[in-house]
């Protein structure tokens, strides 16, 4: 299968079941930006539940703007707030340690525009799950990929995915599971064994209102 998605922040386990089972990987970086997606945002588990950590970015829906020249607002400290955010929700997961020193460059480094970002953040994703997978960007925009299987509306905040098979979470006894959180939260709790959860996933994944995009 060769799959088509966008890169985002620190993707879910969703985009993630979509790279580990797929034999090649299109990064759909050809389109217009939208808001209200996870292209600038991922989320976690946090002490109180879910938590959603989100990169600012300048951007005004009145003009159109590609993907790929959409600037990072970095007058904010977010890289410092989200550091410490995966400090506080996960220095108590088993493989924390093991996998944040491969991360820190991300939270050192600046990046001006927010697709570079999700790129960096993607590569150092595959590397820790010590996946084959080398992604190749789209190069134009196609509606209706013919070759593809187009799973670009997982970029939508309200794309369904079940069911996870649960797994151990740090405040799984203050909240239950939660499912499709950030890879981030799968890597720090389930380390090298992350790969094979994500293998033997059979996920049911629905497009919601067949998501238009543009």
């Amino acid at each position: 299968m060769t799959s088509l998605i966008y890169p985002t922040y620190f993707p879910n386990m969703a985009h993630f079941w979509a790279v580990i089972n797929s034999d090649a990987i299109h990064l759909e970086v050809s389109d217009n930006y939208q808001k209200q997606s996870y292209r600038n945002r991922t989320e976690i588990y946090g002490a109180n539940g879910k938590l959603a950590l989100t990169v600012p970015v300048s951007y005004t829906q009145k003009n159109r703007q590609l993907y790929k020249d959409v600037k990072i607002a970095n007058e904010e400290q977010w890289q410092l707030l989200h550091l410490k955010s995966l400090q506080s929700a996960y220095s108590m997961s088993p493989f924390f340690e093991f996998y944040i020193d491969d991360l820190m460059p991300l939270f050192e480094e600046r990046f001006d525009y927010i697709l570079d970002l999700n790129l960096r953040c993607l590569d150092v994703l595959i590397d820790s799950l010590q996946t084959q997978t080398k992604p190749i960007n789209t190069t134009v925009f196609e509606k209706e990929p013919i070759d593809k299987t187009d799973f670009r509306y997982l970029v939508k905040r309200n794309s369904e995915v079940k069911p996870f098979e649960s797994y151990t979470q740090v405040f799984t006894e203050k909240h239950g599971f939660i499912p499709n959180l950030s890879i981030l939260d799968l890597l720090f709790n389930e380390g090298p064994n992350a790969e094979l959860y994500l293998t033997r996933q059979t996920l049911q994944i629905e497009n919601p209102n067949k998501v238009k995009l543009k």
